[in-house]
């Protein structure tokens, strides 16, 4: 498949989630997955704001980006950060250790293999509700089209999240994406019910999970909820067919 048929395909597939009913960390976890498929970047995270403004880490690519993430919010500096309090990208940065714009997060990035870094905006018209962070294992600036594709996802999930309504109240919203923040802890707690009955880590946790919720048409924070009370179907801890990884 050619790269532009899979940047068409990714964007349908992200716009079938366009329905009243889906699972906002499903979601933005295929939006992370896409950037490292098709648009070539080592890793991607993405963060909404919580009810009281601040960032919260929503979903990742892989353990390597979700223990930088967290990170950047621990020390409240990196590239996310910047995009969600100025609404615009952050052009991607050459990370140097104990140096530069983000010196602590830099120094973390480039012990986990990450030489540079972009962050886009999740944003609708005024309204910003978090950011995307791409990290390159080079230095070699991402292609201007590659970035106007990732601004492309964000956008798409914006307006998915925000539903694009006009009538949605601002309270609304904020449940929401409360909503995904705990749902994100469910699910984390889920993956540590896995890890310890499989036997596996936590990142194929997660994908046995999400593949059992997919191959059995189920929220992926049901899922987790019936992991964590103990009424999920043994056959979940099985690994996830091919064709319900991401």
């Amino acid at each position: 498949m050619t790269r532009e048929a899979d940047v068409v395909q990714s964007l349908v597939e992200l716009a079938t989630t366009l329905v009243d009913d889906y699972d906002v960390v499903d979601l933005l976890t295929g939006l992370a997955d896409r950037c490292v498929s098709v648009l070539g970047a080592a890793a991607a995270g993405v963060m909404l704001a919580s009810s009281d403004g601040g960032l919260r880490l929503v979903a990742s690519s892989s353990d390597a980006m979700r223990v930088l993430e967290l990170f950047e919010l621990q020390a409240q500096e990196g590239p996310c950060l910047d995009a969600f309090r100025t609404g615009v990208p952050v052009e991607q940065q050459d990370l140097h250790a104990g140096s530069g714009r983000w010196p602590r997060f830099s120094t973390v990035a480039l012990e986990a293999g990450f030489q540079s870094a972009l962050a886009l905006p999740l944003r609708l018209r005024e309204k910003t509700i978090g950011a995307l962070n791409l990290v390159s294992a080079e230095r070699t600036p991402m292609d201007d089209s590659n970035v106007l594709v990732a601004q492309a996802f964000a956008d798409l999930a914006t307006i998915s999240i925000l539903q694009q309504r006009a009538t949605v109240e601002a309270q609304q919203v904020n449940e929401q994406l409360a909503h995904a923040l705990t749902s994100r802890i469910v699910i984390e707690q889920a993956k540590g019910v896995v890890f310890e009955r499989a036997g596996v880590d936590m990142s194929e946790a997660f994908s046995r999970l999400r593949g059992y919720a997919r191959s059995h048409n189920l929220h992926l924070t049901d899922v987790a909820r019936s992991a964590i009370d103990g009424t999920l179907d043994p056959g979940a801890w099985d690994p996830a067919p091919p064709s319900a990884r991401p």
